[in-house]
């Protein structure tokens, strides 16, 4: 515990229901644990390390550190920020020509005497900080990095939950129970609910299951016309499962012409690879992220869906409603909160022993919650769409399960 002197922290990438939840966790747990540990929060994550920009936490910090599970988003701030995409660095003025933003980076840590990084973020967040690590190690500077897993897509193996993934269900399911009164306002009315996941359709599926337990709890009356199979779901569509464009049509028009509405929930990453090919065909350039990810607001997949539909549906109106970024800014429900806090214990535990990892229930063993090594860190994980729970929802809503 001695050799620990002074931690950092940084949270990274995109928001999640679970970061500034997480900052306070480590921060109280340090107090108490080992309350002469220095503390200091590195702002706009990688950003802020780049350019030495961090906040110290005082004892009045401390002292109000849990007040910080209250609120959604970030006290400290996000960035997307890829330490080897020297370039982009260069570009956002984080470090000059020439310099390599890992060494900028490793400067900016033994300057400020940090031995233990905490990086609160999904797979490209906590590999860039071992990789960060090893760096310094070769450099002899001994580094110490324990990270948090953070993403709603809840896809990153080996790890069973994702911290703020089932708030980020929750709140999209609270959303849509708003969004879905729209067809009252239009005859023949076509909804689309796209929901954030780019290669796992884990947060659509849990989404749409939290939504229609919601319709499980309220008094409807069909003698007036206020039916449950109007603001049902209808369709769901991922990135693990394909589907017959026309048998889905025959499908959906039928529940149209008797519902005089259609409900489709659909990962912002179903059929991206589709939606590409027809862009590219038509000589328009898909734009890129610092980690070269396709950048899906620019593909649109929501608009591809609705303009597929429409017609084939006799849709008279058409309405595509983004949940994600009011999902992922939410504060954790009781759920999150409990997981966020085991895995901050563990974290500052395993901080001060020197064991670096991130803390996740390790699915290869069990569930267990532990120390992951970062090597066997990675994302995209699947959604499996052969879980219970998944089937019985297909079944539910009358859609067949596609293959891929």
């Amino acid at each position: 515990m001695a050799q620990v002197r002074k931690v950092g922290i940084l949270t990274a990438g995109g928001l999640a229901p679970c970061l500034s939840s997480s900052i306070g966790c480590l921060i109280d747990a340090y107090t108490r644990v080992a309350p002469k540990v220095q503390i200091v929060c590195y702002r706009a994550g990688y950003a802020g390390l780049l350019k030495g920009d961090s906040l110290k936490v005082t004892p009045a910090v401390r002292r109000q550190a849990l007040n910080l599970l209250q609120f959604g988003g970030s006290a400290i701030g996000n960035s997307r920020v890829k330490l080897t995409n020297a370039k982009d660095c260069i570009k956002r003025g984080l470090v000059a020509e020439g310099q390599d933003p890992r060494q900028v980076a490793a400067d900016q840590l033994i300057k400020d005497g940090v031995d233990v990084l905490h990086t609160i973020g999904g797979d490209d967040t906590n590999t860039a900080a071992a990789d960060l690590a090893r760096f310094l190690k070769h450099h002899n500077y001994s580094l110490t990095v324990v990270g948090l897993p953070k993403t709603i897509d809840n896809d990153v193996y080996p790890i069973r939950q994702s911290l703020g993934a089932w708030t980020a269900a929750e709140q999209g399911a609270r959303y849509f129970a708003n969004v879905v009164a729209e067809h009252s306002a239009n005859a023949r009315m076509l909804i689309i609910h796209e929901v954030m996941g780019r290669n796992c359709g884990w947060l659509t599926a849990a989404t749409a299951i939290a939504y229609r337990k919601l319709l499980d709890d309220l008094p409807f009356v069909p003698a007036l016309g206020l039916r449950r199979q109007q603001r049902d779901v209808h369709a769901v569509y991922v990135p693990e499962m394909g589907f017959d464009v026309a048998a889905e049509a025959r499908r959906l028009r039928a529940v149209m012409d008797r519902e005089d509405c259609v409900n489709i929930f659909v990962s912002e990453g179903a059929c991206v690879e589709t939606i590409i090919r027809e862009l590219t065909a038509r000589g328009e350039e898909v734009p890129v992220d610092a980690f070269g990810h396709p950048r899906l607001d620019k593909v649109n997949v929501g608009g591809w869906f609705a303009k597929q539909f429409a017609e084939m549906l006799g849709a008279e109106k058409t309405l595509v409603q983004k949940s994600g970024y009011f999902s992922r800014a939410a504060a954790p429900n009781g759920a999150d909160l409990k997981l966020i806090r085991q895995c901050a214990e563990m974290a500052v535990t395993c901080a001060l022993k020197g064991r670096e990892g991130v803390i996740g229930q390790d699915e290869d063993h069990g569930g267990k919650l532990s120390a992951i090594a970062f090597d066997r860190i990675k994302g995209g994980k699947p959604m499996n769409i052969d879980a219970p729970e998944f089937t019985r929802l297909l079944k539910a809503i009358g859609q067949p399960k596609g293959g891929k």
